[in-house]
């Protein structure tokens, strides 16, 4: 797989990267020889780039891809993770240097590591974004060795813009898919012009894009699918992207309406090159539960870009069906 890089990032990753919040919970169980599983199909796919949180299963995701590197003697695959939602998420003031000493430190032994390659502040609350001491403590920690770059993960377009406008984010990690395109409007050029890093997370919009979800599909009752849909347990846009999942489903089903007759790709890999093509991207994080979905996700990358008629279709399909639906925070 060829890789993409950012003036701000200090290494290249490939276009698809792999997302690893399922491997620790809110996906229904995952098994740790699934996950090795699905760790080892993506990097043997060409995934250079995997996505974590010290939150995910409380570590169990950081341990999990930390093992994995550690067994296999993989050295060619940045990790990402983030830090910040095991203070209290509406609390700006536990944003500390020494919170983040103990945070990244923890990160570290359960990645089993001395430097950690990507650090994101996950998703604080939106003052957060424009305080200095933030960023200070932040390049403390850059200069004293415990990581080697810091971005962030937002849940607005607004807070994107902040971020990018201080001069050592490396990255911004954000929603983008076919069915949450405002970030295309400011966040990508903005970023492009500043060399930051675009991370597009939720590219399936929790599966929806895939095209194999009907009206009737139910999900486990410890799968955020089922209890985060209105936003109960953290922002509804990580869920589905925000849209009603009926309204979504019907969505999906025109978008697998755009594969040629006779094509091999999927409508994973359909929405998944969707994101690629959007200018400014650098590298999309879908998730897999099994060795399989991993592959095909990779695989992605190898598609042709979408013809103008693909893409004038793909604004058509949102303009019609969810662009009424998208969360008013966006």
């Amino acid at each position: 797989m060829d890789t993409r890089s950012a003036s701000r990032l200090p290494f290249p990753v490939s276009p698809v990267g792999l997302g690893c919040w399922q491997l620790g919970g809110d996906w229904g169980e995952v098994t740790e020889g699934s996950a090795h599983g699905v760790l080892g199909a993506a990097a043997h796919a060409g995934v250079t780039f995997f996505d974590t949180a010290d939150v995910y299963g409380d570590g169990r995701s950081e341990r999990l891809v930390g093992s994995f590197l550690d067994a296999r003697g993989v050295d060619d695959v940045r990790v990402a993770t983030k830090m910040g939602r095991r203070a209290d998420p509406h609390d700006a003031s536990a944003y500390t240097l020494d919170a983040f000493r103990d945070w990244t430190d923890r990160s570290r032994r359960n990645l089993g590591v001395d430097t950690l390659d990507l650090v994101q502040l996950h998703c604080p609350p939106t003052e957060v974004f424009s305080s200095d001491a933030v960023y200070d403590a932040l390049d403390t920690l850059v200069s004293d060795g415990a990581i080697r770059a810091y971005g962030v993960s937002v849940e607005t377009c607004a807070e994107a813009l902040t971020a990018i406008a201080h001069p050592n984010v490396a990255s911004v990690q954000i929603i983008l898919n076919a069915f949450r395109r405002k970030p295309l409007e400011e966040v990508l050029p903005a970023a492009r012009e500043a060399g930051v890093a675009i991370i597009a997370r939720v590219p399936l919009a929790s599966g929806l894009l895939s095209g194999k979800y009907d009206e009737s599909t139910t999900f486990a009752a410890d799968d955020h699918r089922t209890f985060n849909r209105s936003g109960a347990a953290f922002d509804v846009g990580e869920t589905f992207a925000g849209v009603p999942f009926e309204v979504g489903v019907a969505a999906a089903r025109e978008v697998a309406a755009l594969l040629p007759e006779g094509s091999t790709a999927s409508t994973s890999q359909l929405a998944l090159r969707w994101i690629l093509d959007q200018p400014g991207v650098t590298t999309v994080i879908p998730g897999a539960r099994n060795a399989a979905q991993a592959e095909s996700n990779a695989a992605a990358a190898d598609l042709p870009p979408l013809t103008d008629e693909q893409l004038a279709r793909f604004e058509e399909i949102y303009d019609a069906s969810i662009r009424a639906h998208v969360h008013d925070r966006w």
